[in-house]
């Protein structure tokens, strides 16, 4: 008789984990929402589409953010695509603190969402499921409208810091 296989899970260090999976470059997005006394904006890396029948995407949240209540109650969201000129506003929006709207340029989107100036692509979205993810809210939200600038290049983040991307030869 064989031998069962052990399944254990042995234990890692999650700094060497955050490492790893460093090595996979993101893109950079924001996501935005009304809040109760102002609207909420945060600095997200792990946004991605779902689905396009229907149209869904999905962003991540950790369960720590200040601004995770104001997500939870919204009935809708705006992402952006940040361009590769608005790595000072992802460093604003990635931090906790008061006065990140000051002079950044924006309007009102679909559910009072704001839209920011200068996005690669905006997406409209009407909240649609939630999921426990760990550490983290997984968002799951319908795209109900959006808009895109074909000029530019992505912000990226890899290995812990924001990055260009290299022409090809």
């Amino acid at each position: 008789m064989a031998a069962a296989a052990d399944t254990t899970e042995a234990p890692f260090d999650p700094r060497a984990l955050r490492h790893a999976l460093g090595q996979f470059a993101t893109g950079v997005a924001i996501v935005t929402a009304p809040g109760a006394e102002a609207p909420v904006g945060m600095t997200i890396s792990s946004f991605n589409s779902v689905s396009l029948d229907p149209p869904l995407v999905l962003f991540s949240v950790a369960r720590s953010a200040h601004s995770l209540p104001a997500l939870l109650d919204a009935p809708g969201y705006a992402i952006h695509v940040l361009g590769r000129e608005q790595e000072e506003t992802s460093g604003r929006f990635a931090r906790a603190l008061a006065g990140k709207w000051q002079g950044i340029g924006h309007r009102p989107g679909l559910h009072d969402a704001p839209l920011l100036d200068g996005a690669l692509a905006h997406f409209e979205c009407a909240a649609h499921a939630r999921h426990d993810g760990g550490d983290h809210v997984i968002f799951l939200a319908r795209v109900l409208r959006f808009s895109l600038r074909d000029a530019g290049e992505p912000l990226i983040f890899f290995r812990g810091r924001y990055r260009a991307l290299s022409p090809t030869a």
